[in-house]
């Protein structure tokens, strides 16, 4: 397994300066943004020959949601992930993170009703994830879907309803992304979880409880560590989170405490 991280400010400006920095904090890849791969690609590209670290996946960047209730949401949604996606294999990353949707809506909160019954739901979902999975076998990448929790989104919150659509869909470039801080929150047991869930988690985000930095909360890493190591992936762990004050300190000592999990 390889730990990644997302762009932070006290990386540098050029992405050789970024690459190589997160490279001297323990990092082996970064996760970046869709617009900046393409609109940046020569510079990337050359970066990651130069330094030797990867760009380990693409989040966000891209316009409207896989399940938006706007058909023209859902068709920027597929436009622009189709796009982004092209570049991803030659960068060599493992590929697009998206969610359902993020924000538009949640069970939990008023009026508690979408206005989409959970039929039309599953209906809208499995016809997007068609498309990009089409798109995504062209690209020769894949989409890393991505369940969040039940306040952010009330379509996927689980590991398995995103395995589910995949395998009642047929779908071979559709993969899980599996998120520490949505499983913290939405998942049983994390390491069943991604038992269960097995081959079809192909990348990782990390976050503790508190959505800080690994080793700020309470998330049993170790165990999901072991669990990942128990399914044989070897793909990367990128850290998606809030930060505090001393973000570079804090980065040293997360990385060691993530090492130390992953080492046990």
């Amino acid at each position: 397994m390889k730990l990644a991280t997302q762009d932070r400010a006290f990386f540098g400006n050029t992405f050789e300066e970024k690459l190589s920095k997160i490279r001297s904090l323990g990092f082996d890849g970064m996760e970046i943004d869709g617009k900046r791969l393409i609109e940046r690609f020569d510079e990337i590209r050359s970066a990651v020959r130069a330094t030797g670290t990867g760009i380990s996946s693409i989040c966000g960047g891209y316009r409207g949601w896989i399940g938006a209730f706007n058909a023209e949401d859902r068709k920027h949604a597929v436009e622009d992930i189709g796009e982004i996606l092209k570049y991803t294999a030659e960068i060599g990353a493992a590929g697009v993170v998206a969610p359902a949707a993020f924000g538009i809506f949640s069970r939990k909160l008023p009026p508690f009703q979408p206005p989409r019954a959970e039929e039309k739901e599953r209906a809208v979902l499995l016809e997007t994830l068609d498309q990009i999975d089409r798109l995504a076998k062209q690209a020769g990448s894949t989409l890393l879907l991505e369940p969040l929790n039940r306040y952010e989104d009330h379509m996927i919150n689980r590991l398995s309803d995103a395995a589910g659509l995949i395998r009642e869909g047929n779908f071979t470039s559709v993969k899980v992304m599996a998120d520490f801080f949505h499983m913290n929150i939405e998942e049983h047991d994390l390491a069943a979880s991604i038992r269960e869930t097995g081959g079809l988690i192909a990348h990782v985000h990390l976050a503790d409880s508190n959505r800080l930095l690994p080793g700020l909360g309470h998330t049993d890493f170790r165990s999901g560590f072991q669990a990942l190591k128990d399914i044989g992936f070897k793909g990367y762990m990128a850290i998606e989170c809030e930060l505090q004050d001393q973000p570079e300190e804090a980065y040293i000592e997360s990385v060691q405490f993530l090492n130390e999990r992953m080492n046990r």
